[in-house]
């Protein structure tokens, strides 16, 4: 665990959700009043992908790369258990819900409010953010319940070497249940773009400078450096997406709250799921706390990136996943005060 997360979420991350609030207020306003920049944005495109969206995307994804120490994957062998538990919920059993859970809110509950056609493009922007576990934002929920910081980042790896193989196989076929076209040239573009590059350059960037400076100056001092940037990027991010988004936002604002339901009741359902296997597998608290957030959260960075590439900017899959961002903050932030009011449940001890 790097330094910088000592703090917690710090002032961005914890009021993550007021600037997002604030944002998607700034963006909306831009598009309203000053449509001329959304449309100037809109004209640097390639291969349907936003390059301005692309860069700020890559200010997101680099700097969490840079704090997964993939020799890690080379303890994986030893305690298992956490690690499969986690590995099942985030590939077997969480896309699975979050598109059951979607289809039967935006299909069946919300049908009188949401037309088959929009309700179609919320549940693929649902199915994208349920299939990305999250990875960065991990490492400050297992420090605020107290995580075992040396297994978070073996889990942390593991699920970022399998989102190579894994996303795009369970996107496609939970898009292809859903009679949605299957966009492969662009799935997988989005892939290299905002995973396997960013990995690679965290990777040789991590490597490069822990044997030119040493590691102590790797975590202390340099990763410290990119603490808001990150934030910073979605933030930007959220401001051009909104922009883009305006019109369907005012057209239909209580739209916000439904999509957020079934997004909220996944969050939950899963970290409730996975933290009490967590306790029948007779896993420490330090180990089934890190492992039920891992599997609650998503990589909404991933999902926005992927949900812009396929669908554009101002899709209403886009809306989907930013509404992701909005919620998640406040959720996972009462699952760690019951993880944390929990956690004489569990076994006093760390793994054998």
């Amino acid at each position: 665990m790097t330094k910088n997360n000592s703090a917690g979420l710090g002032m961005f991350g914890k009021y993550l959700t007021l600037w997002v609030i604030i944002c998607m207020i700034v963006g909306v306003l831009i598009g309203r009043f000053l449509p001329s920049i959304p449309a100037f944005l809109g004209t640097f495109e390639y291969a349907n992908v936003s390059i301005p969206i692309a860069i700020l995307i890559w200010v997101m994804i680099y700097p969490m790369m840079l704090k997964v120490d993939f020799k890690s994957v080379k303890y994986v062998g030893k305690n298992p258990k956490g690690l499969v538990l986690t590995w099942i919920v985030n590939w077997l059993i969480k896309p699975f819900t979050m598109f059951a859970i979607s289809a039967f809110f935006f299909y069946i509950v919300f049908s009188a409010l949401i037309p088959p056609e929009l309700a179609q493009d919320y549940l693929i922007g649902a199915v994208l953010l349920g299939a990305a576990p999250c990875t960065a934002m991990v490492f400050v929920w297992s420090y605020l319940t107290k995580g075992n910081a040396a297994y978070t980042v073996v889990q942390v790896a593991t699920n970022d070497l399998i989102i190579l193989v894994a996303f795009v196989p369970i996107v496609a076929f939970l898009l292809g249940i859903s009679g949605v076209t299957i966009p492969w040239a662009t799935l997988f573009l989005s892939v290299v773009l905002f995973v396997v590059i960013p990995l690679v350059g965290g990777v040789l960037t991590r490597v490069y400078l822990i044997r030119k400076k040493g590691e102590e100056y790797f975590t202390g001092t340099f990763i410290p450096k990119f603490d808001h940037i990150t934030i910073v990027g979605l933030l930007l991010t959220l401001v051009i997406i909104f922009s883009f988004q305006g019109t369907l936002i005012l057209e239909n604002p209580q739209h916000i709250v439904l999509i957020a339901v079934p997004l909220i009741i996944q969050t939950v359902l899963i970290f409730f799921l996975t933290y009490g296997a967590g306790r029948v597998l007779n896993l420490p608290h330090s180990i089934a706390a890190p492992a039920g957030m891992i599997g609650a959260s998503n990589f909404f960075e991933l999902a926005v990136a992927v949900s812009i590439a396929l669908y554009g900017t101002n899709s209403p899959v886009a809306l989907v996943t930013i509404v992701g961002v909005l919620v998640e903050v406040p959720v996972m932030l009462m699952l760690v005060k019951i993880a944390n009011a929990t956690k004489d449940r569990f076994p006093n001890r760390e793994l054998d």
